[in-house]
């Protein structure tokens, strides 16, 4: 696991659904438009380990991050971030005001009719969090009727669970033990995102009194595809350009590396665990 001692934030918001982990720092990053060799990417800056700000130096990093300052250098182009949160990136890069976005996005069929993503530079599955007393009530896919949903709003996770009948409890940009404290506490009842993230943020708070369900993992038609760098639909030449730095990255060990470092594990290969279940979330 990653040796970091940080203030967790959980949002989630993985446009893949958007992310669990998230960290309590707001600072937007200045951009100069002047400089058209400038990569301009939004991110959240609060969602570890993808996009987050380190607690000793302040500085913005994360899994994402890096893979995004890899293949600007690929490109030999410099790159600067600007800070929104999922519907602000999803509308800068729809209106032009950024190049790109990378949070944790989803490839997701959806997704592909507004927007271009790269090629996937991570895969995973999705796990859900709750008590560890009472698993929150919620020991199959049926239980989770009437459970409150802890998520941000227009994720694909709240969408999820809100097709599932739960109560949707939505936040934006709290920190994270606001998240744990109100599943541990009764207010919510439990946290569907990406395991790898679920997993970080559990082991990142001591004594919070909760679980991941480890039969009640799942995926949705945004996971087969995995994780990619979203761009302007008409950008074809961005596209063609960001698909071949990452290829070279993936052939060089360099996105490997970078997972290993920020999420101790490959996550650039489809794991191989048990799904109980495949959603396919309605629009």
């Amino acid at each position: 696991m990653v040796k970091k001692k940080v203030s967790l934030v959980v949002g989630v918001a993985t446009i893949a659904a958007a992310g669990l982990l998230t960290v309590g720092y707001s600072q937007k990053v200045s951009s100069n438009s002047a400089d058209k060799a400038t990569l301009k990417v939004a991110t959240s800056g609060t969602l570890y380990p993808t996009s987050y700000h380190d607690s000793k130096s302040k500085k913005l990093t994360g899994y994402d991050i890096e893979v995004v300052r890899a293949v600007a250098k690929k490109m030999g182009r410099k790159v600067e971030f600007k800070q929104l949160n999922v519907d602000g990136q999803l509308t800068a890069v729809k209106t032009g005001k950024v190049d790109m976005a990378a949070n944790d996005i989803g490839i997701s069929p959806q997704r592909k009719k507004s927007y271009r993503l790269s090629t996937p530079y991570k895969h995973s599955f999705n796990s859900i969090i709750v008590r560890k007393s009472d698993s929150s009530g919620i020991n199959s896919w049926d239980d989770i009727k009437g459970k409150k949903a802890a998520g941000e709003a227009g994720t694909s996770y709240q969408r999820l669970a809100k097709q599932l009948d739960a109560k949707t409890v939505n936040y934006n940009n709290v920190s994270n033990d606001v998240y744990l404290r109100d599943v541990k506490n009764g207010r919510t009842d439990f946290i569907m995102n990406d395991y790898y993230l679920q997993k970080l943020a559990l082991k990142a708070v001591p004594n919070n009194d909760l679980k991941i369900k480890k039969n009640m993992y799942f995926k949705t038609k945004d996971d087969g595809s995995g994780t990619g760098i979203l761009m302007k639909k008409d950008n074809k030449k961005l596209a063609k350009q960001v698909n071949k730095a990452l290829a070279s990255l993936k052939k060089d060990g360099t996105l490997k590396d970078l997972s290993e470092k920020f999420y101790d594990a490959d996550v650039t290969k489809k794991p191989n665990v048990h799904i109980s279940k495949n959603f396919t979330i309605k629009d």
